[in-house]
């Protein structure tokens, strides 16, 4: 392939920014804000530190070798592959049907439609799927990643405004023993807010997928040194985001009398209000429209991610997936079938609990974090990625930090919740 340039490079990174400002920003960060204020802040900033390594090494890999992760994984042995293979079977139906919901909430909210949830999510996912099949997503993802934009500098100058608004920043600083962080409660959404903050590790494979589909499309593979950059630019923008919706929902609706709803339809009515309360009854419908599309910016990525990590697990037997691609496209579109039914399945039956499904996948996200993060660390360390690709020493050794961290804090919650059945 020719020398790549960063233009070429650049858009991996800003997919997997609209991927994570999702679920975690619109759901977890505002409602940590708004509960435990400032109290989980240093924490999430340390948790993006050290989950970074662990992301950046997808775009790395496949810029450095010219396949996905998922064959790494498959070059590591049997086991790593069919670990993977697993996590992702017992988390994509999950991991879909949270962001939908949401996705389902915030149309409900915007169109004042009175319809179940589960009538929106099917809605919402039919669209999805009508979308990648016409094979349109990379238009509407351009469109999508512009009105991220309106959305995130809405979200900062709504933050501005709240904190003119509420000059006092004492009561968002509560100690660790007044804010019940150290209950069994406040433990598990730590964790939780953790697991997908600022997205889950599964992205790594997903981002090595879409480079190689963006260098496919260029003619250009990206050297180590843009993918890595083009990352780092939408890692960044994700943890900004992250801290400006939990600082909203701090300054906003900390120490306040309004209880979060337990829906889907009333909590994004509620993040709506949020931001008119900052900015405006002007703005309602402006957030309203940006938050959605942002959101389905959310649920397009991770729709067309399964179905594609799917069809790589198949496809790592073909002498030649050139020759197949009929097969190619069916694998694709079968996949994408399958995760989409099971994750409305699990809306019609949990959509009611929309905040104990929330709370469900993002914890399941971290507890599969180490494992994830161990398995990126021996691919991106070891003899399948060329030495001069490989992890520098602020890297290798901030991932050996970031595994401690995920493994210490996976069997805290692990004791915890054995504790509590004793």
């Amino acid at each position: 392939m020719k020398p790549s340039t960063l233009r070429n490079a650049l858009g991996p990174g800003l997919l997997m920014a609209g991927a994570a400002v999702g679920v975690s920003h619109l759901v977890q960060s505002t409602r940590a804000g708004a509960e435990y204020g400032l109290a989980l802040l240093g924490l999430v900033l340390v948790g993006c530190a050290l989950k970074y390594p662990f992301l950046e090494f997808g775009p790395r890999y496949a810029a450095a070798t010219g396949e996905h992760m998922i064959r790494g994984y498959q070059r590591l042995g049997r086991w790593p592959l069919g670990l993977f293979v697993f996590l992702t079977l017992a988390t994509m139906f999950i991991v879909l049907a949270s962001v939908t919901i949401v996705t389902a909430g915030l149309a409900g909210a915007l169109l004042g439609l009175e319809t179940s949830v589960a009538t929106l999510a099917f809605v919402i996912l039919t669209a999805c799927a009508l979308i990648l099949t016409i094979g349109n997503y990379r238009g509407l993802d351009f469109l999508m990643k512009i009105i991220m934009v309106v959305l995130s500098l809405a979200t900062l100058v709504a933050v501005m405004l709240a904190a003119v608004e509420r000059p006092d920043w004492s009561g968002l600083w509560a100690p660790l023993s007044e804010s019940q962080l150290l209950s069994g409660a406040g433990l598990a959404f730590a964790l939780a807010l953790l697991g997908w903050m600022p997205i889950p590790l599964d992205a790594a494979a997903w981002h090595s997928l879409w480079t190689l589909e963006r260098a496919r499309e260029t003619g250009s593979r990206p050297s180590v040194v843009h993918a890595s950059t083009d990352f780092r630019i939408g890692y960044i923008g994700a943890v900004v985001l992250a801290v400006a919706f939990m600082m909203l929902g701090a300054l906003v609706m900390h120490g306040g009398d309004t209880e979060l709803a337990g829906s889907a339809v009333g909590f994004s009515t509620q993040l709506i209000t949020m931001y008119a309360d900052a900015l405006g009854a002007w703005a309602r419908p402006l957030i309203a429209f940006a938050a959605l599309a942002t959101m389905m910016s959310t649920t397009l990525a991770v729709a067309d991610a399964y179905p594609r990590a799917l069809r790589a697990v198949l496809e790592l037997r073909d002498p030649d997936p050139e020759a197949h691609a009929r097969k190619h496209r069916a694998r694709y579109l079968g996949g994408m079938l399958l995760t989409m039914l099971g994750a409305w399945l699990i809306i019609a039956v949990f959509g009611r609990h929309f905040t104990l499904l929330i709370d469900f996948t993002t914890t399941v996200a971290f507890l599969t974090a180490p494992i994830i993060a161990w398995l990126n660390f021996r691919l991106l360390t070891g003899p399948h990625t060329p030495p001069e690709a490989r992890p520098g020493p602020a890297l290798y050794w901030t991932a050996w930090v970031g595994l401690v961290f995920l493994t210490l804090f996976s069997l805290i919650w692990i004791g915890w919740r054995i504790s509590t059945f004793q």
